[in-house]
């Protein structure tokens, strides 16, 4: 068994609080295209899969397909000039990759938002110690896909023997069973625990301080 030296997270619902920013750009396409609105609860539910995924699980039943298709770009437009607004860390994420990094592991962060979004979500608050961030792009499949994880490794020269995932849905449980690799499910993101623990999650962190702890759990052979 090789030591992790390697952490791979997801964004939203893991290291960003970003409910109420991808919940105005949803109420905004809803509203343009004048279908009804949701809550932040209601839309936590079917964040982590992509957008279209959200759109399809939120607009009315029987909505066209090309419908949604439209839906898509606003939503993407909006969000772009709209994905800084209220969004942040959540508490002790930020202390927690300093200590990481000061204790020599290497991190990436993968999501299946867009590119542009998670290349300045992550400049903004993560740059000092996340070298490698990577949203939905041509020639990545999405989550639960292994590409872009894959990826992640190779950028970062690591292997998946020496890497672990975190998240926070079930989308991040089979991303990681996908890339060969084992996953801590975080509680205080997007899905709870009994949902998590249906969808197949065994190894839970309550706050970044008991993550920290488990990580360095890892590194023993």
């Amino acid at each position: 068994m090789c030591k992790i030296n390697t952490v791979i997270f997801d964004m939203d619902g893991t290291v960003l609080d970003t409910l109420e920013d991808l919940t105005k750009s949803m109420n905004y396409v809803m509203d343009a295209f004048g279908f009804p609105s949701h809550t932040n609860e209601e839309y936590r539910l079917v964040f982590g899969n992509a957008i279209r995924y959200a759109l399809e699980h939120t607009v009315p039943e029987g909505t066209p397909t090309e419908v949604i298709d439209r839906m898509i770009p606003v939503f993407k437009e909006h969000y772009d000039k709209h994905c800084l607004d209220k969004t942040r860390p959540y508490e002790g994420i930020i202390p927690l990759m300093k200590q990481l990094k000061a204790r020599g592991f290497k991190m990436a962060i993968v999501s299946n938002k867009i590119d542009s979004a998670v290349r300045e979500l992550n400049e903004r608050f993560f740059s000092e110690a996340v070298n490698v961030a990577i949203g939905e792009r041509p020639g990545l499949k999405r989550k639960p896909a292994p590409d872009m994880v894959i990826q992640a490794m190779s950028d970062l020269k690591s292997l998946p023997g020496e890497s672990i995932y975190i998240g926070d849905s079930e989308v991040d449980l089979a991303t990681a069973k996908n890339s060969g690799l084992p996953c801590i499910s975080v509680l205080w993101g997007f899905r709870d625990k009994a949902y998590l623990k249906e969808t197949g999650a065994s190894v839970f962190a309550e706050t970044p301080k008991e993550l920290l702890l488990l990580l360095e759990s890892y590194r023993t052979p």
